[in-house]
């Protein structure tokens, strides 16, 4: 599903070269759980960020569902990124003017191939999957941080995405609503059979994972499973 072979990425600040990842390569199944684990500053939000076609390598390809992201032209990046790829971000990114309901089908209005009909019912499959049926017109202000996460997990899977790549999904939320996020991932994972691939330092969220893959100054450390 996802593939990098020799990947680096180097930032410019002023005129000197900032390396984040350094000559990663690595292979991510369908269907896996999968962490990937480091301090901060380690490169797992840049290589979330590649993954996902919101940034591009220095060297190296990265390949998602079988795609070279950098030959891609951008309509059909956008596609990918539409179609193939959902995002959950530890600041949640919710729309605060529109309620529950208009969060989650934000995505779906980008997709022109879909009814009326089947996005309120893609809706309301979701919302319902993450335990928020009954707040569907309460807007971000309302809602708890752990409520606003599960907002923004829905809207990751509404569009049915083969990969979801969460930055920190449980960064900002106490450990027992953090917990019922992992949960609720995995039983989706199990459920839906969507790839997750998301970042932590949080140890016990690492133990939780199937596979756990360690950077550190933007070097691939090594790799294991729970």
């Amino acid at each position: 599903m996802i593939e990098l072979k020799n990947v680096s990425k180097e930032y410019l600040l002023g005129t000197v070269r900032v390396p984040a990842l350094k000559d990663i390569s690595l292979t991510i199944g369908s269907g896996e759980f999968t962490v990937i684990a480091g301090p901060s500053g380690s490169g797992k939000t840049t290589l979330l960020n590649l993954i996902g076609c919101v940034d591009t390598a220095s060297a190296g390809t990265v390949s998602v569902a079988g795609q070279d992201t950098s030959k891609l032209h951008e309509t059909k990046l956008t596609d990918l990124r539409l179609h193939t790829l959902g995002f959950i971000f530890q600041t949640f990114n919710l729309i605060s003017v529109l309620d529950v309901y208009d969060n989650v089908e934000f995505p779906l209005l980008l997709m022109k191939n879909l009814s009326k009909q089947e996005r309120r019912e893609r809706v309301l499959y979701f919302t319902s999957k993450v335990g928020l049926g009954g707040h569907l017109k309460h807007r971000p202000g309302e809602l708890s941080g752990g409520q606003r996460q599960r907002v923004a997990i829905a809207r990751a899977l509404v569009t049915r995405p083969k990969v979801v790549l969460a930055d920190e999904p449980t960064a900002n939320l106490d450990s027992a609503t953090g917990q019922g996020i992992i949960d609720l991932m995995k039983s989706i994972n199990g459920s839906e059979k969507t790839t997750f691939l998301f970042s932590t330092h949080d140890q016990s969220i690492m133990q939780q994972a199937r596979r756990v893959i360690r950077l550190h100054d933007g070097m691939l450390t090594g790799e294991g499973g729970s």
